[in-house]
């Protein structure tokens, strides 16, 4: 018999607690500087958030996109770049050579003593100064940043 009442004993804090001694789901944290008891609570979950997601004040649209400045930035690197200034040839026509002669065999990749490297990072450098002062010449000038 002392078995059988063993056996049917719960034991406390194995996750057996009657309801009794459950409390709620909710913890709650004490001190003893503050005497009231306290919910812990999510810091992104704050009034005045959308639902815990992280909202912020930075604008969307931050790169303001035209395709003006992509298509003049374009030209404007394109011309310069196609001047016949290096032995009688354009920086743009040696980088398009170089890109021939390496898919001429294709399946090898460019050697690192290759001229393809030097016209590849020479072009694309002009091609991204010039799109990058476009931007900044360009919406300057549509916000009136310059005559202030």
């Amino acid at each position: 018999m002392a078995a059988a009442t063993a056996s049917a004993a719960v034991v406390v804090g194995l996750g057996a607690a009657s309801s009794a001694t459950r409390r709620s789901a909710r913890p709650t944290l004490a001190s003893s500087f503050v005497k009231s008891r306290v919910a812990p609570r999510n810091p992104l979950a704050l009034a005045g958030t959308s639902g815990g997601r992280y909202t912020c004040s930075f604008p969307r649209d931050w790169l303001r996109r035209d395709l003006n400045v992509i298509g003049f930035g374009l030209i404007g690197w394109l011309a310069p770049s196609s001047i016949p200034a290096i032995n009688g040839k354009s920086l743009t026509g040696l980088f398009f050579e170089s890109i021939g002669t390496e898919l001429a065999h294709f399946p090898t990749p460019p050697a690192l003593t290759s001229q393809f490297w030097l016209w590849l990072i020479t072009w694309h450098l002009g091609l991204f100064l010039c799109l990058t002062f476009g931007q900044i010449g360009f919406k300057g000038r549509t916000e009136d940043y310059f005559s202030k």
